[in-house]
């Protein structure tokens, strides 16, 4: 960890954990904060499987975000995984933003959530998401509705989307936060290795341009990335990981057409995280049953040891 000692004593900075039911807005909200992508987005839930952090150095203070995976009732190993990432993250933050969408009213989702707040003695905030597709008349309604069920320390209305009310929202953080050193280097945006990084980018593609049928049951995981000698291009070997033959036949779709579609997407937004040209390789193989298989979670990074 780096310290900053030029910092003047009024610095802050702290944890934050944004916690809401799944596809409510929470990686868009981060990739909104750091100002680039380190979460990957889309309207299919729960995409969020592991705690990504967000860091973001200001003049005055260090904000680290911890993007939790939506919490939810879980139906195997991985969503049991899933969960105690979201709930251990709740004990170890100096702040909980409760994220919420506007465009849905208050469920048995939100209600699972709040049960989970009991205990929890860290001031959240409720943040109201996707303000911009609700008339602003239905705003005050939804803020009563959430306030009945808890005490909340702020409530906030956003667009992670379009950024409404999001630099208000981080200025009242700030607030919030104890004094304390710069933990992270001022260019640094996140805590995860680059390989995390670029295997959460193309499995965002694949869950872009697959069915229903595959999300859940695909991973991604890295082989090799290498600068290559005296040239400045990068190669990435990538595995992606399905449970059964025909979702492995979807993913690579006819005489190959849907992997390279995949891999065409996701060598873009590679390029842009890492600086420099990608040469990307991606297999395709079958794990039957992996999600509830604790050897492969753990292979393929779910290591619950480190919650």
């Amino acid at each position: 960890m780096t310290t900053n000692t030029d910092r003047s004593q009024n610095y802050k900075s702290g944890f934050i954990s944004i916690i809401g039911r799944p596809n409510v807005g929470k990686s868009t909200f981060l990739n909104r904060v750091i100002g680039q992508k380190i979460a990957i987005m889309s309207d299919k839930p729960q995409t969020t499987r592991n705690k990504v952090q967000g860091v973001l150095t200001t003049e005055d203070a260090q904000l680290i975000f911890i993007d939790t995976p939506g919490i939810h009732k879980p139906k195997h190993k991985l969503g049991d995984f899933m969960m105690k990432v979201a709930q251990n993250t709740l004990k170890e933050v100096d702040l909980v933003l409760f994220m919420v969408n506007a465009e849905e009213g208050f469920g048995r989702g939100e209600e699972f959530i709040l049960e989970k707040f009991q205990t929890v003695k860290t001031p959240i905030f409720l943040v109201i998401n996707k303000i911009d597709q609700i008339h602003p008349d239905q705003l005050l309604p939804i803020i009563e509705s959430y306030k009945e069920k808890h005490l909340f320390a702020e409530v906030f209305p956003i667009s992670a989307l379009e950024g409404n009310n999001v630099q208000q929202l981080l200025e009242k953080i700030k607030t919030y936060l104890p004094e304390g050193p710069q933990f992270y280097p001022a260019d640094q945006v996140t805590d995860h290795p680059e390989r995390f990084i670029v295997s959460e980018l193309i499995r965002e593609k694949a869950l872009h341009l697959t069915r229903e049928e595959i999300p859940h049951s695909l991973a991604v995981v890295i082989d090799k990335m290498e600068r290559r000698e005296n040239k400045n291009i990068i190669h990435v070997m990538a595995t992606i990981i399905v449970e059964r033959d025909s979702q492995k036949g979807i993913i690579i779709g006819k005489q190959g057409s849907m992997l390279k579609e995949i891999g065409k997407r996701a060598r873009v937004d590679i390029e842009n995280l890492l600086g420099s040209k990608v040469f990307l390789e991606l297999w395709v193989k079958v794990q039957k049953d992996w999600r509830n298989k604790m050897s492969q979670l753990r292979d393929f990074g779910f290591n619950e040891d480190e919650y």
